[in-house]
């Protein structure tokens, strides 16, 4: 047969799967593992969504619906961040799709182009790369450095930023490293944005799992709006990881494009759970203030017990449900420490390399488990570097 198409060896992965997969091989063989490895938060979807959808279902909502979204849904998305960002945007800058990455997908399908620069955070969510690579655009890091926090240097964002760079991808609160982008730094995107006359990806998929402070969106400060394709969903805040539901706020000229691309791709949303997404975002947000205060509880029993043990070093995450501790220290490629830990200490972690070379030295643990097994991967991570090391 003749070969496949070529532009698929610039396809990227998310190594969390391939760590699950291969976690609940051990499992069927017996082994016990905790799972540190997925981000997908460990509670139940909120009663009054799952209410929704069931309604939805029975009442006959199982069809087709407009490539962008339910007209309610797009008015209820465009709303929340509205209130939140303080944006003047309509249910006209909303296009609503299956989970977040999509408006990911689609955003850089619509903007880069053969050969443009694209900056993106690293470490950093690995699907950025991939897809920055996959539409034919050059990837150019940004570091996000543990002595500032793991924020990116507003001076080296000056500095990679040319007049070749198309695109400018931010994440605040930010994955794998929990780092969250200050108002100075924020504006500093914008002043290169608009310096190269580029666009900007904010995603904002963690903006409600926040330990202080109110989250900011580079969308809102002046000029902008239009140049900033919003990314958000529910996944996250509200536990609908299987749901697949997200969206993206741009200006209405791209809304078409994008549109276009989901009428391509996946036609449309199920009908039933933009349904639920309008009750998630219209209905009582008491789930989602317990299960963040859920994850400062976790985060901190999980960052004291990294500190604690030999060899590793972790700053305390201010956003997302992440601790990405140093282990430098312990003189082993990150990767290798993973694997180890893994087949030996039965706890499931990613190495730091898994989102770009600047998170060699790292590990990420994803607290999103329950504080009991929290305390017990702890103690067996503290044994296996206690036997190894």
């Amino acid at each position: 047969m003749k070969p496949l198409a070529n532009r698929l060896s610039r396809l990227g992965t998310e190594t969390a799967f391939e760590v699950l997969s291969r976690a609940r091989a051990l499992e069927r063989q017996g082994k016990s593992i905790i799972h540190l490895e997925i981000g997908e938060p460990d509670f139940d979807t909120p009663a009054h969504i799952r209410e929704a959808a069931k309604e939805a279902l029975d009442g006959g909502c199982t069809h087709y619906t407009p490539s962008a979204g339910l007209a309610e849904i797009r008015q209820a998305c465009a709303e929340h961040v509205a209130q939140s960002r303080g944006l003047p945007v309509t249910a006209e800058n909303t296009v609503v799709v299956p989970g977040g990455k999509p408006i990911l997908f689609y955003t850089m399908l619509a903007v880069v182009e053969e050969g443009d620069e694209v900056v993106y955070p690293n470490p950093g969510y690995p699907i950025y790369e991939s897809m920055i690579r996959f539409a034919g655009g050059v990837p150019v890091p940004l570091p996000l450095r543990e002595e500032r926090d793991f924020r990116f240097d507003p001076e080296e964002l000056r500095a990679l930023v040319t007049p070749r760079t198309k695109l400018i991808v931010v994440n605040s609160p930010g994955n794998p490293c929990g780092g969250v982008a200050t108002q100075t730094e924020l504006e500093s995107v914008a002043d290169a944005a608009l310096r190269a006359d580029a666009y900007v990806l904010s995603d904002e998929i963690y903006s409600r799992i926040l330990y202080e402070g109110e989250h900011r969106s580079v969308a809102a400060l002046p000029g902008m709006l239009e140049r900033t394709i919003l990314l958000d969903g529910f996944s996250k805040t509200y536990a609908m990881t299987g749901w697949r539901l997200g969206y993206g706020i741009m200006s209405r000229s791209l809304v078409p494009w994008v549109t276009r691309l989901m009428t391509n791709s996946n036609s449309c949303c199920a009908s039933f759970t933009q349904v639920a997404g309008v009750a998630a975002l219209r209905g009582s947000q008491s789930d989602v203030v317990a299960m963040v205060q859920a994850f400062r509880t976790r985060r901190d029993v999980l960052v004291s017990g990294l500190n604690a043990i030999p060899g590793f070093s972790c700053r305390v995450p201010h956003g997302a449900f992440y601790a990405f501790p140093n282990i430098s220290a312990l003189g082993r490629p990150a990767k290798e420490i993973a694997d180890l830990l893994l087949e030996e200490a039965g706890v499931a972690t990613l190495a730091g390399t898994a989102f770009g070379r600047h998170g060699e030295g790292y590990l990420r643990l994803s607290y999103a488990n329950s504080l009991d097994n929290l305390r017990e991967a702890v103690e067996r991570i503290r044994a296996f570097v206690a036997g190894r090391f």
